[in-house]
């Protein structure tokens, strides 16, 4: 099951507010989520959103992806938290480098 963290269409058609939630990848755009991270208001100028930053936390750690409106708006409300996931996703990708040149270090000293 690929999880996501994406906007849920709310509101009537002049006045959209959106959700950000946690959803199956394959389920609708509106359809069922598994947990709900707070909201968002595009038409309000200031404080136009409210996320839970531990519970996306929790949720990224667990595998979740995010798509890319949803990780723009979590870095515009909280750059903090998207600067520890990428850096996180950095040190994973240097390690699995290390893995890749130390396996390819002993293949060829046992050839």
């Amino acid at each position: 099951m690929a999880l996501k963290i994406r906007f849920r269409q709310q509101g009537s058609a002049n006045r959209r507010t959106y959700r950000l939630v946690l959803a199956d990848g394959r389920e609708r755009r509106d359809g069922k989520y598994i947990e709900k991270f707070g909201w968002y208001d595009p038409s309000k100028e200031t404080n136009d959103c409210l996320l839970d930053e531990t519970r996306i936390k929790y949720w990224i750690d667990q595998g979740a992806q995010f798509t890319p409106d949803a990780e723009a708006l979590v870095a515009r409300a909280l750059p903090e938290l998207m600067q520890e996931i990428r850096l996180k996703e950095q040190n994973r990708l240097i390690k699995q480098a290390k893995k890749r040149r130390t396996r390819k270090k002993q293949s060829v000293a046992t050839t």
